[in-house]
């Protein structure tokens, strides 16, 4: 993390504000508005684009991967032009996943946190998000897995933060990997039972 000269008061705001703009679950507000069936009872079960996808609505799916990004990437962008302190920045885009991830209004039940993941990281600085996006789309296509993908872009985004010229945020990337590890622990069991569902796929 970098230097913390932003004062408590305004940390906190912006950890609220950031957490209040990722908790919003799109997944779940497009499925209702375009009429596709609660996404609990769908597929995993989850809030997120791949869960969205396996309604068969590819235009809901995207919406809803380009909404969870834009959450993590505006409370990060939002706070830094706010504020122009980087240790607000970052901590209203750590809020910002965590409240994808457990959102209030669920009862903290929430998404993965991939898309937020990657928009947080493109908002962070864009050549580092650029990588992970890549690493995802690599992993992904080998695997035809989603949750690979996810695996090996969280696993990269770290070292991406090193050699792309951002080590004041490796805490963050260390903290931000080690949540994406820790909600695809599921995914990492059926991966390694060979059950994990592949993308576009309708069923668990």
């Amino acid at each position: 993390m970098p230097y913390f000269d932003s004062s408590a008061i305004t940390l906190i705001l912006w950890a609220v504000i950031g957490y209040g703009l990722g908790s919003i679950p799109f997944g779940m507000v497009l499925a209702r508005v375009m009429n596709l069936g609660n996404l609990r009872e769908i597929g995993s079960g989850n809030i997120g684009a791949t869960n969205v996808l396996r309604t068969g609505n590819k235009t809901a799916a995207a919406l809803t991967l380009v909404l969870d990004a834009a959450k993590g990437a505006v409370a990060l962008l939002l706070a830094r032009a706010m504020t122009g302190a980087e240790d607000a920045a970052q901590i209203a885009g750590l809020a910002a996943m965590l409240g994808h991830c457990y959102p209030v209004w669920l009862g903290f039940k929430g998404g993965k946190g991939v898309a937020t993941f990657l928009g947080l990281l493109l908002a962070l600085h864009w050549p580092i998000g650029v990588g992970a996006c890549l690493a995802w789309l690599v992993g992904a296509a080998i695997s035809r897995m989603s949750s690979m993908g996810a695996l090996v872009a969280a696993a990269s985004s770290t070292f991406l933060m090193v050699f792309l010229g951002r080590p004041d945020a490796i805490i963050m990337g260390i903290f931000l990997t080690l949540l994406i590890f820790a909600r695809h622990r599921t995914n990492i069991a059926r991966i390694r039972a060979g059950t994990e569902p592949k993308i576009g796929a309708k069923s668990t």
